[in-house]
């Protein structure tokens, strides 16, 4: 089975006041680190979609050996980001693409295994992640729903067809999810741990 992953960095961390794609833990940026994830979790290929600040993103990762690709749409929202990473992955015969964000700063390879396995043992339409009484990314979307995904609004992220296809969706928990980097009060609390 093939397995992309497209991780979302285009955003301009308006509430943080400076890119938290570029925010250091460890002498790693987060973009760095979910990267690293990302390729330690034996997906076929991984994607980065750029888009603010996209030049110092890109040259800050130029050693990886993932993609990347610039939605020059960023601004419209997360929804315009995840169409792009899909529109990356139209022909390339993927049996499902599993998103991600770059601030989750807990995420874990194991976990992305974890989903994936789910995946390939239970072939549901989505495995997605839970904590604290919601559901999110990471988040495995099978082939058949692409074109739920190329429908979805720019401003949308992919909850509402998570919801949609709830019956056909298996959940992985993940507590530590609910901590991500969106304002300057996290970034301390994460300095503080």
């Amino acid at each position: 089975m093939k397995i992309g992953i497209i991780i979302l960095a285009a955003g301009s961390s308006s509430r943080l006041g400076h890119s938290k794609q570029m925010v250091k833990i460890n002498s790693e940026t987060l973009l760095q680190r979910s990267i690293k994830t990302a390729l330690a979790s034996a997906a076929n290929e991984v994607l980065v979609v750029l888009g603010a600040n996209a030049e110092a993103h890109s040259e800050s990762i130029a050693l990886f050996p993932v993609q990347t690709i610039y939605n020059a749409n960023w601004q419209k929202g997360i929804g315009s980001s995840i169409k792009a990473g899909l529109h990356y992955f139209q022909n390339k015969n993927m049996d499902a693409l599993l998103i991600l964000v770059c601030d989750q700063v807990f995420l874990t390879s194991p976990h992305l295994l974890k989903i994936i396995d789910n995946f390939k043992e239970n072939k549901s339409l989505i495995v997605a992640s839970k904590y604290n009484d919601t559901i999110g990314v990471p988040c495995l979307f099978d082939k058949a729903l692409f074109p739920e995904i190329a429908e979805m609004k720019d401003e949308e992220g992919a909850k509402n067809i998570i919801t949609k296809f709830s019956d056909n969706t298996i959940y992985v928990a993940f507590p530590e999810g609910e901590f991500d980097i969106d304002t300057t009060e996290d970034l301390e609390r994460l300095r503080g741990m």
